[in-house]
């Protein structure tokens, strides 16, 4: 037989199932009650980026593969905004992170995988496959260590203004490179698997790597050739309107040869902290 509670008791149940429904966890900690209005504009922008992603897609199925690469490229345009707006909106939100990072997965790493799988790599099913889950497992991988690290403060690379591996959208860029060739070209030999799928694999290991790459930190021109910056950005956005295809191929191959050179300065940069503080050299 069920007991009946006392009133007090009851009073006290009413008011418990109250503050759950309104917004309280069983009065030990508040929950959110949803995003604020500065927070729709970037998880807006970071929606759309994973929408882009998917619909390049829907794209390769349909077999138009320039409409595909151009959804992923633009995805990654909008996933370079979407940040920079929240900071200058104040609205960063541990909720924007998370549906960056899962768009991001989408968007650079299954997305791509299955733009390559079925440009190229489905003629070999066994082994193509095997190269495009690589793909997408690995920016998986990638953004959940990225995730997990976002709060640690000894961050040797992120400190020095070097990102640790191929960061995702730059990963899906470059496992593009053979069908950039294939539209700059017409040339079927970079559609065969036994070029796309290796490609693949390198950029997946590149992606989930310890290398220091170059971040916006260390790209950072100094003022005495800003202007020549400023004219080097018209001037590529000029050839990326002209020639899209060869100038991506370009943009790819700058990217690959300047990766030894953000080894080597971060080797350099480590070596100058060790020499500053001896006693602690882990840190450097």
């Amino acid at each position: 037989m069920n007991e009946v509670p006392p009133p007090g008791k009851r009073a006290a149940a009413r008011d418990g199932a109250d503050r759950e429904f309104s917004g309280e966890d069983f009065g030990r900690h508040r929950l959110p009650r949803g995003l604020t209005l500065r927070a729709l504009v970037p998880n807006a922008i970071t929606s759309a980026a994973l929408c882009s992603g998917l619909t390049g897609i829907r794209f390769a199925i349909g077999g138009d593969f320039h409409s595909a690469v151009l959804a992923v490229m633009l995805a990654g345009v909008l996933d370079g905004i979407d940040g920079r707006v929240a900071r200058l909106m104040k609205a960063q939100s541990r909720f924007g992170a998370e549906l960056d990072s899962l768009s991001d997965a989408i968007a650079f790493g299954v997305g791509p995988a299955l733009i390559l799988y079925l440009w190229s790599l489905s003629s070999v099913p066994r082994y193509g496959w095997f190269a495009a889950l690589a793909l997408a497992v690995c920016c998986a991988l990638r953004l959940a260590r990225f995730n997990a690290s976002i709060d640690l403060p000894g961050q040797p690379h992120k400190s020095a203004g070097f990102m640790t591996g191929v960061p995702a959208p730059v990963g899906a860029a470059l496992a593009f490179l053979p069908l950039y060739l294939w539209f700059a070209s017409g040339l079927e030999e970079f559609r065969q698997p036994i070029v796309v799928g290796p490609w693949a694999l390198l950029i997946a290991f590149l992606m989930i790597s310890n290398l220091p790459t170059l971040g916006w930190g260390a790209l950072r021109p100094r003022r005495a050739i800003r202007l020549e910056v400023i004219a080097l950005s018209g001037m590529i956005t000029v050839a990326l309107l002209t020639e899209p295809w060869l100038t991506l191929v370009g943009i790819c191959a700058l990217y690959l040869a300047l990766m030894p050179v953000g080894v080597w300065r971060y080797r350099r940069i480590r070596l100058q902290r060790a020499n500053a503080n001896p006693l602690k050299p882990e840190q450097a």
